[in-house]
């Protein structure tokens, strides 16, 4: 793995001529992604990651440059490596890449082709629950989305290249995981479904800390009906959630700053 810490690309001006129209795509998608984050208030300053693979080439990533707000991320500023961690195009040349993202996203990426974004977040509802022993409970329809939810034990900053395999193992096939004391992560087949799941999985966690935080005795849906309610939103019972949405999404954002699609 190159030395991304350390990593400064000659700066260039980029524009979408410069990609083709596959990777153009991408870019815009995860550039988007990373403007809505920021809107609804579940971004970390410069730190944390969303990723996407490019599809069509052999384990290319886009991420973050270390060192931009999310609602700076535009889509030629985007920076392409590979899953050795090798930096193959240099965004706007100013950041390098923050290493901790490296370990985690491509961990997933490299084991889970069927998965072509990775978010992760560390918000104040999200961070709260991943600290709860009960871990996520299913008390309102939304929660009951992730009744399956994934769990990863927490070993500290993400640095070591080892715990890649124990976040592989610990994710399985599931598309959403709490990383235990540290924050949420999601793995969707698109960048509109990796969005749309974290934007329910941290309602759900806003929705725990409100209905906790009352006192009250709280109720519970029977096993059944958890089931039946999980089920229906399986992309294969209903529809892959996230793609209907997107469109309204990028109008969100073209509406307030169309800059993301530069």
């Amino acid at each position: 793995m190159s030395d991304m810490s350390d990593y400064q690309a000659n700066p260039v001006s980029r524009c979408q001529a410069d990609f083709d129209a596959i990777e153009w795509q991408t870019r815009v998608d995860l550039a988007a992604c990373y403007r809505l984050v920021a809107a609804y208030g579940m971004s970390d300053l410069i730190y944390n990651h969303i990723t996407a693979r490019i599809p069509g080439t052999p384990d290319h990533i886009l991420i973050n440059p270390y060192g931009m707000l999310y609602e700076e991320i535009t889509a030629s500023s985007l920076v392409k490596i590979d899953l050795e961690g090798n930096v193959l195009d240099g965004g706007d040349g100013r950041f390098g890449v923050n290493q901790a993202g490296y370990v985690i996203h491509s961990a997933i990426h490299g084991a889970r082709h069927d998965v072509q974004c990775v978010l992760h977040t560390h918000t104040r509802a999200g961070s709260a629950v991943s600290a709860m022993k009960c871990g996520l409970l299913p008390l309102a329809q939304t929660s009951m989305r992730f009744a399956h939810i994934a769990y990863h034990d927490y070993e500290s900053v993400a640095l070591e290249l080892d715990e890649r395999e124990r976040l592989v193992r610990d994710l399985g096939n599931h598309e959403a995981m709490i990383l235990r004391n540290h924050g949420l992560l999601t793995a969707g087949a698109s960048v509109a479904q990796a969005f749309n799941l974290m934007y329910w999985l941290e309602m759900a966690c806003k929705i725990q800390l409100d209905a906790m935080g009352t006192g009250t005795e709280l109720t519970m849906p029977p096993q059944g009906v958890i089931e039946k309610t999980y089920n229906l939103y399986q992309p294969h019972v209903r529809r892959p959630f996230g793609e209907m949405e997107w469109p309204a999404m990028l109008r969100f954002l073209d509406r307030r700053d169309p800059s993301y699609k530069t």
